[in-house]
């Protein structure tokens, strides 16, 4: 039975959070319906999570919160805003820039929010006793529908969450605690007939509304995958180097949001992108001063440097040249075969040819300059 003290408590919490740095905060029970592993379950066994197997591996703790901590009952979720102070689309068009996704242009979020869910957390136990978990997806927790439950927003048909106050740019934080506090109510899908999401997306990455296929999407592709990009998905990807923002961009919620003011967040009023030229001369020791702070650290310097020469195989400016080549010998192969696909978009048969070292024994590498010759001849 839900009493004044745990309202009291809900209310110091709200309060608290905005203290705290948080925009907004909403609470439900620890406890997902058996729709939502079923849904899990349906997404792995479709095979659509790719080289994710981390999903499947951690399934069990991940369908339900009390799955992975049995004392828990109630989930505290909370948002802060992140959205951008322009439309992310226009970065697109900076063809000779690394587009980086807005969520990490400025210092991680996990970092920055779980520094700020301790500090509450901290609070919390302190006033009441109870035990306490805080998680920033980092963990198998199922944070987005856990925030539709509490009411944040809904999983829209891109599977993001969407709020009508801060459309699709929200990062999400939950405090898991034994304590017992009166839920809010869930929200309503709002999506409507709209399918803007779905039709926007540059490689068809959703087979269906609600549904999305990482294997087919760029954030997948240019943050998880570890592997040489697929050649139908290279020339879709365009100037991004990190993550997409196509579909959750064109969201018509977002016209409700106010872009963010957390400079501790994001970065996103600097609209200015790094240049694709400066990209490319960063060394591993370069790639880890740059990106210390920020999620980009997350891909790594391999896969980043394969994105980057991606895209500038895309960006259609001679200057990148001298900088791809150099990557012909790398010791990664795929950064030697992502230097040939990109060469290859700039020069002729015959030049290209005049490139191909001899020494190259690396299979794949071997079969992007087949390919490569082929299509140049």
């Amino acid at each position: 039975m839900i009493d004044k003290q745990q309202n009291d408590i809900k209310d110091w919490l709200a309060a608290t959070a905005q203290s705290e740095g948080f925009d907004i905060c909403a609470v439900t029970a620890a406890e997902l319906p058996a729709i939502i592993g079923a849904g899990l379950d349906n997404y792995l066994q479709a095979g659509y999570h790719g080289d994710m197997g981390w999903m499947a591996e951690t399934r069990s703790r991940r369908i339900t919160p009390t799955a992975m901590w049995h004392a828990a009952r109630t989930a505290v979720i909370f948002g802060c805003n992140y959205g951008p102070d322009h439309d992310p689309m226009d970065n697109l068009a900076a063809r000779s820039s690394a587009n980086i996704s807005v969520y990490a242009r400025g210092r991680d979020y996990h970092d920055v929010l779980k520094g700020r869910l301790k500090q509450l957390a901290g609070r919390l136990a302190a006033r009441t006793g109870w035990q306490v978990k805080i998680f920033v997806d980092t963990a198998p927790l199922m944070e987005k529908p856990l925030a539709a439950q509490a009411g944040l927003g809904w999983q829209g048909k891109h599977t993001n969450l969407v709020s009508r106050s801060y459309g699709s740019w929200l990062f999400l934080g939950t405090i898991l605690t034994d304590g017992l506090l009166p839920p809010d109510r869930a929200a309503s899908d709002s999506c409507g007939s709209c399918t803007a999401c779905l039709d926007i997306c540059p490689t068809d990455a959703f087979p269906a509304p609600y549904k999305l296929d990482a294997r087919r999407c760029i954030s997948y592709l240019t943050i998880e995958f570890d592997g040489i990009i697929p050649f139908d998905f290279r020339t879709a990807i365009g100037n991004r180097v990190f993550g997409c923002d196509d579909c959750l961009a064109v969201c018509p919620w977002n016209k409700f949001a106010s872009s963010s003011h957390d400079l501790k967040l994001t970065a996103a009023k600097a609209r200015a992108l790094p240049t694709l030229l400066d990209m490319l001369s960063l060394d591993e020791a370069g790639f880890k001063s740059l990106f210390s702070a920020s999620p980009v650290k997350r891909t790594g310097y391999i896969r980043f440097m394969r994105n980057c020469l991606i895209a500038a195989g895309n960006a259609g400016d001679n200057n990148l040249i001298p900088g791809v080549k150099s990557y012909l010998l790398h010791y990664d192969p795929r950064l030697r075969a992502s230097a040939v696909w990109a060469l290859s978009c700039y020069l002729d048969g015959g030049a290209l040819a005049t490139l191909h070292p001899a020494e190259e024994t690396d299979v794949d590498v071997q079969a992007e300059w087949k390919t490569a010759l082929n299509l140049a001849d």
